[in-house]
């Protein structure tokens, strides 16, 4: 028992070492707004002291679009699909909580709701009330959950790889968002971070290879250590998930656009399959040689998918949706 105690203080004093003498700086949060944070960005203030970082495209008088970006990802990720839609829409995008340049959240509370009040924030500031919502990964378990929560406030809702099905991955998987969630092992590795395993991590999600560029790789790297974020994710990965229940996602009667990479290595097709089964005004559309990204991977093809459905999607329904009195309902986990 004494050899034990002694390894293991002998392990932890490594591993103490390890982490003061390779950890990766916080980078400089001047210099990133600088890089990533130019015009069209705007930063709105929201409260408690909090900015989040806004990109709001297109006539002002189009229908509106919001895109919520996934994991460790930042509003960047719909480049494309932004240059593609803002001719004909209002496209509004935003760094999420504890991501990209909004940075981590005071009050440490990446809870769904957490999520959802910061889409009312940032739409309340900008003056829409009813709009489209599109996620990807994490973000399109959040516009899920919204949708059950608040599906009035929604002209349709798009689900890019979503979060949230009660769908099992069988191996594959992405190495930091593995590591991310092992208890110790992912807090030290949020501090090393070497490049080389955002890059990894970055070609594991996708199946085009194309789109891992080293200038995407460079700003998944750089904006992952934008000041308060590493503590975020740990926050964030440290969190017990669940999945949606098939009640709840088949009382949400919003149209429903679902767009999938059939080669998706972290959230299986499969799981498309069952928003399809649950979502009663679902449309499904599928991609071959497509991962986890499809508005990067095939931006030009999701883009005008999303382009041709959504028209039709905004006709009015004979019975609008309305919302309910009495107390506002609670967001699904």
């Amino acid at each position: 028992m004494k050899w034990f105690w002694r390894g293991l203080l002998i392990l932890v004093a490594v591993l103490v070492v390890a982490v003061l003498a390779f950890r990766v700086p916080d980078t400089d949060p001047a210099a990133m707004r600088a890089k990533y944070g130019a015009a069209p960005s705007q930063f709105i203030p929201v409260g408690d002291g909090r900015a989040i970082h806004v990109r709001d495209e297109g006539p002002r008088d189009a229908p509106v679009i919001v895109l919520l970006h996934g994991s460790n990802s930042d509003l960047h990720t719909w480049q494309e699909w932004a240059d593609m839609l803002k001719a004909d829409y209002r496209v509004i995008r935003f760094d999420q909580r504890g991501h990209g340049l909004t940075g981590p959240a005071p009050d440490d509370d990446y809870s769904p709701e957490a999520f959802g009040a910061d889409i009312d924030a940032v739409t309340a500031k900008l003056g829409v009330d009813t709009f489209t919502l599109a996620g990807n990964s994490m973000g399109g378990g959040i516009a899920m959950a919204y949708a059950i929560a608040k599906p009035w406030r929604l002209d349709a809702l798009v689900l890019v790889d979503a979060a949230g099905a009660p769908v099992e991955r069988e191996g594959g998987g992405n190495i930091a968002f593995t590591l991310a969630g092992v208890p110790v092992v992912g807090d030290i590795m949020s501090q090393l971070l070497p490049r080389s395993l955002v890059a990894k991590s970055l070609r594991q999600s996708v199946s085009n290879q194309a789109v891992a560029t080293d200038a995407a790789i460079d700003r998944y790297w750089e904006l992952a250590r934008y000041p308060g974020n590493r503590g975020a994710t740990r926050k964030r990965f440290g969190t017990a998930r669940s999945s949606f229940d098939a009640q709840d996602v088949a009382r949400v009667r919003v149209p429903t656009l679902i767009i999938w990479g059939k080669e998706d290595a972290l959230i299986p097709y499969e799981a498309a399959l069952w928003y399809d089964e649950h979502l009663p005004r679902s449309t499904l559309v599928a991609y071959d040689g497509v991962g986890h990204l499809p508005m990067e991977e095939a931006a030009e093809r999701s883009a005008t998918d999303l382009a041709i459905w959504l028209p039709e999607a905004l006709v009015p329904p004979d019975l609008p949706i309305t919302e309910p009195a009495g107390a506002e309902p609670v967001l699904s986990p």
